[in-house]
């Protein structure tokens, strides 16, 4: 089947847009406004999109208290969304209205960062510091979004529970990171496995997929 996204005619019960582009890494993202009201919500419009300077971006659907939080007061911070929170998670994105906090709404703690205002989930097993760079409304052929808000954001700082290490590395299958699929469904890592770089022009040294 074909069919061009301006109709959106596919037919299909739902739309299938987020279904093939997954999974998709979840920003769960908590700031502090001016006024020191706490927000925590999840994005699955999210990810890493540079290594120097360390860059992540997530995308509101409209100005809301996460994206109109984080620009206010410069900072966010990115809390990783595991198997054993995904309950949490999911409540923390009820449309609960400004001044009400997400931590108390899914029963999470606020832990203290130490470089930016905004709190960090003490349950989280790793968690992003950053102070925003950019934000703004992305293009689309027809100019600016009219509900889009794209922010970015540098990590200044890094916090990782040494619980999800192993031999010095993070260990995903240890942590349980959920990623966002289409529709209402989500997935986990547990098996992960690894694959060296080929250096030869022709790609003749890769080498065999290995646990």
């Amino acid at each position: 089947m074909f069919y061009e996204t301006a109709h959106n005619d596919h037919g299909l019960p739902h739309d299938p847009f987020k279904a093939i582009v997954a999974p998709r890494p979840i920003g769960w993202i908590s700031t502090r406004a001016k006024d020191g009201s706490v927000n925590l919500a999840p994005y699955s419009f999210f990810n890493a999109i540079a290594d120097d300077p360390k860059l992540v971006m997530f995308c509101s659907s409209g100005l809301k208290d996460t994206a109109s939080f984080a620009i206010e007061s410069g900072e966010f911070v990115v809390n990783l969304a595991t198997l054993p929170l995904a309950e949490a998670m999911n409540r923390s994105s009820a449309p609960a209205p400004r001044g009400s906090s997400e931590f108390e709404i899914s029963g999470l703690t606020e832990a203290p960062c130490r470089l930016v205002s905004a709190p960090r989930v003490a349950q989280s097993p790793a968690a992003l510091e950053c102070k925003v760079t950019q934000s703004f409304r992305p293009l689309g052929l027809d100019g600016p979004s009219p509900s889009a808000v794209m922010v970015i954001g540098q990590v200044v700082g890094i916090h990782i529970d040494e619980r999800i290490l192993r031999d010095g590395m993070l260990a995903m299958d240890l942590a349980e990171p959920l990623t966002r699929l289409g529709y209402l469904d989500y997935a986990v890592t547990r098996e992960v496995f690894a694959m060296t770089r080929p250096k030869r022009p022709d790609a003749s040294d890769q080498a065999p997929r290995h646990p």
